[in-house]
């Protein structure tokens, strides 16, 4: 074969090459929902063709520009200043703002053109050279992608067109993360706008913990509650507390949840003098009526002061058993329970009327109510999990409630983040020998 049928062959081989990066460009971040994993997917997909040791993204935030910050590279320059904004100056923002492909074919070009702090970053990164591309989007610019090489390099036209085939496909899945990320964002803060602030009450300590899941694609209907029956001047005032877990993660569930949390209030002002078991029901025999769909379960109970204590009485719907642990240290699970709330079931199907139970909180009891997502993770065994929990709530008992609440979720569900919504909501009765209950 000639020079020039190797040649011809090296560039044909190059093209496909290279239009199988776009291929695999176009599959590989049509289900991408991280900012994060945009650029390391891209920075994947690059390498093998292109060849560059630095792949990074800045996006545009409120008039700013700001780097994705991967903690996989080992620069400080990625890890110091997470918020880090990109001054006017420098090649990233001039791409952006000119909407043109910015390359740097060098340090002095970098010195003379963009500042001493590119220059400081372009070097502290190892960098010969470097090209800044913006990344279109719908409704405008969405950020630069940047590929910096360990070694002088020119960007061909043929490489420039795949950069900006790449671009477009990247500032695509940015402006979809984005979307997801806002929606989610506002689902969450629903949520947590339904969970409202905890009574305060005398001889109790009340806290409550919620976590939305990692996974951004999740949204629960956890929820928990706790409020006063009766009104002021009526003598001393029970306490209502709920912990629930309606059926669904999506957005749905989360409105659901507001529902049936606003309908069981409703059932316990409704029903004076009548036990959770009797609220439960009502609120079931209402949704069985308005909101059939609700489904999944709780455990709701009343507290009611007595002299030498707290009365608990409650009522489970399906739901995890709270655990007591009592003054000495022992720990016991409430592990009676009727079948989960669901709406559409008939007594005649197996849906007996609703139980209760009781029990008195003697001072220096601890009652934890919580839902699934505590103990429940893909490959966790139940039993080992809610072994572990039971094991670690004696050594946090003396703690304060809501220190308690995070160490808690931290030992069981893990720091990291966690696949599940968490909720956990926990009532002390002071120890009256102890400095908290004098």
């Amino acid at each position: 074969m000639t020079w020039v049928g190797r040649d011809r062959l090296a560039q044909a081989q190059a093209a496909l090459s290279r239009s199988e990066l776009l291929l695999r460009t176009a599959e590989d971040l049509a289900d991408t929902d991280n900012l994060v994993d945009i650029r390391r997917r891209v920075r994947d997909l690059v390498v093998s063709d292109l060849k560059p040791s630095y792949v990074g993204l800045v996006l545009a935030e409120e008039g700013r520009l700001r780097r994705v910050v991967d903690d996989e590279i080992p620069r400080t320059v990625e890890t110091v200043a997470r918020q880090y904004e990109v001054g006017p100056e420098w090649p990233t923002a001039q791409a952006f703002r000119r909407q043109r492909v910015v390359e740097i074919t060098g340090p002095e070009m970098l010195r003379a053109g963009h500042g001493e702090a590119a220059l400081a970053a372009f070097t502290e990164l190892g960098l010969a050279s470097a090209v800044c591309v913006p990344l279109p989007g719908v409704g405008g610019p969405v950020g630069v992608l940047v590929l910096g090489w360990d070694r002088p390099h020119t960007v061909d036209v043929e490489e420039r067109a795949v950069l900006l085939a790449v671009a477009g496909y990247t500032g695509r899945a940015v402006e979809r993360a984005q979307r997801l990320h806002e929606r989610v964002s506002v689902a969450h803060q629903l949520q947590r706008a339904m969970l409202t602030d905890l009574p305060e009450i005398s001889g109790l300590e009340v806290a409550a913990l919620y976590r939305p899941a990692v996974t951004a694609d999740l949204v629960g209907g956890d929820w928990y509650d706790a409020y006063f029956l009766g009104l002021p001047g009526d003598g001393p005032r029970a306490l209502a507390v709920t912990v629930g877990d309606i059926t669904g993660h999506d957005m749905q569930a989360a409105t659901l949840m507001g529902q049936v949390r606003s309908m069981l209030r409703q059932a316990d002002v409704d029903h004076p003098g009548r036990g959770p078991a009797t609220s439960v029901a009502a609120l079931e025999h209402a949704c069985r009526l308005v909101l059939p769909q609700a489904t999944g379960s709780l455990v709701h109970g009343h507290l009611t002061p007595r002299p030498e204590g707290w009365e608990l009485t409650w009522t489970n719907a399906g739901h995890p058993p709270p655990v007591l642990v009592h003054p000495g240290g022992g720990v016991e699970e409430l592990t009676a329970h009727d079948l989960m709330f669901f709406p559409t079931l008939e007594q005649h199907e197996g849906h007996g009327p609703r139980t209760e139970s009781t029990r008195l909180l003697l001072p220096g009891t601890l009652l934890v109510m919580f839902t699934d997502g505590l103990i429940e993770a893909p490959g966790v065994d139940l039993d080992v999990a809610t072994g572990r929990l039971l094991a670690a709530l004696p050594r946090y008992g003396g703690d304060p409630l809501p220190a308690l609440l995070e160490k808690l979720t931290d030992e069981i569900a893990g720091a990291d983040g966690n696949v599940d919504d968490i909720v956990v909501l926990a009532v002390r009765v002071p120890d009256l020998l102890s400095p908290a209950g004098r």
